[in-house]
């Protein structure tokens, strides 16, 4: 599936603008010495719901609404910001939200998504187990399953992108955090309606590589998902439909490990008093694992701070530095 236009980003942009301004970029000091180089942070947190995804979920719903008017309520499974993005734009619609979670999930991601009217359904042990049962009753039930990856969640999420580069059209390498794939491929949208020639680099978790080891072997791969703390990027099966845009644009994908993750995390926080999910964080920490890399010592560098939805006694584990035990 190609990637969406300039004109379809533009119609996107005016569907999110309905319901929240553009969030900033700042480029932080303390953040830039301890890169070695100039990095532009996008606030993503900064949203209604405090990450990135609501954008896509804003204007998938509204596509929805006009090509399918007769839908009374969607389902999707989700690790919480695709969760509270639907909630968020179905509620907008009167439509019902129905979101399922693995077990395990975090708690105060489950709460905002009922919060949002959401109803909850915990099933699984992980993502993947998730999105079956999410199939299986939308089939059952009726519902409208609303896909982890759609070209119109892809519109929707580039707006952000078109906002950073259009306030920074000079940034030589961005790098963009991968669950599944709506966020790299935005960026990818983006650079391409625009025609920069900015390197986009996706960031995976070192413990689910299943992104990482799709891109190089050029098709859909598996892999075992262990990560602790960076719940947004704990993929077992990369999605077929993002991945040829990948192949086909993106510049490399990086892995960082949960350790790197959570420094990158405290970085955020003393550097700019801003919370940070784990996923939120990968980019950052995949710039300062590269900082000496060509593609980072000297460039200036996109980083978005794609989400801030962490349970605080996880995120309490961050800032007291205790160790991580993910493996490979």
């Amino acid at each position: 599936m190609s990637l969406p236009s300039a004109t379809e980003l533009e119609a996107a942009a005016a569907i999110v603008y309905g319901a929240m301004p553009p969030t900033p970029q700042f480029s932080w000091p303390l953040l830039n010495e301890a890169l070695g180089t100039q990095a532009w942070i996008k606030h993503e947190n900064h949203t209604p719901t405090g990450a990135f995804k609501v954008r896509g979920g804003l204007v998938y719903l509204d596509a929805l609404a006009k090509r399918e008017p007769e839908v009374r309520g969607v389902i999707a499974a989700t690790r919480g910001n695709h969760g509270q993005s639907l909630a968020f734009a179905a509620r907008r619609h009167g439509l019902g939200a129905h979101i399922v979670v693995p077990r395990g999930n975090s708690v105060e991601k489950n709460a905002a998504m009922r919060s949002l009217g959401a109803q909850l359904i915990e099933h699984g042990d992980d993502f993947q187990a998730a999105r079956e049962h999410a199939q299986l009753l939308a089939r059952r039930d009726g519902l409208h399953l609303v896909p982890s990856w759609h070209r119109d969640l892809v519109s929707g999420v580039a707006t952000g992108w078109l906002e950073l580069f259009h306030a920074q059209p000079d940034l030589d390498t961005v790098f963009v955090p991968i669950g599944q794939g709506s966020g790299i491929c935005a960026a990818l949208a983006a650079r391409q309606a625009l025609g920069l020639k900015t390197r986009v680099i996706g960031v995976v978790s070192e413990h689910a590589l299943a992104y990482q080891l799709s891109f190089h072997a050029r098709q859909p791969m598996e892999a075992p998902v262990s990560t602790e703390l960076a719940d947004g990027l704990a993929c077992r099966m990369a999605d077929a439909s993002s991945l040829p845009p990948i192949i086909e644009l993106a510049d490399d994908i990086v892995a960082v490990s949960d350790e790197q993750v959570a420094r990158a995390m405290r970085l955020y926080y003393r550097c700019t008093h801003n919370l940070s999910e784990g996923a939120g964080a990968a980019a950052l920490a995949a710039a300062l694992l590269l900082k000496n890399d060509p593609r980072v010592k000297g460039r200036k560098l996109g980083l978005p701070l794609t989400g801030a939805n962490i349970d605080a006694p996880l995120f309490q584990r961050v800032l007291d530095e205790q160790p991580f035990k993910s493996v490979p």
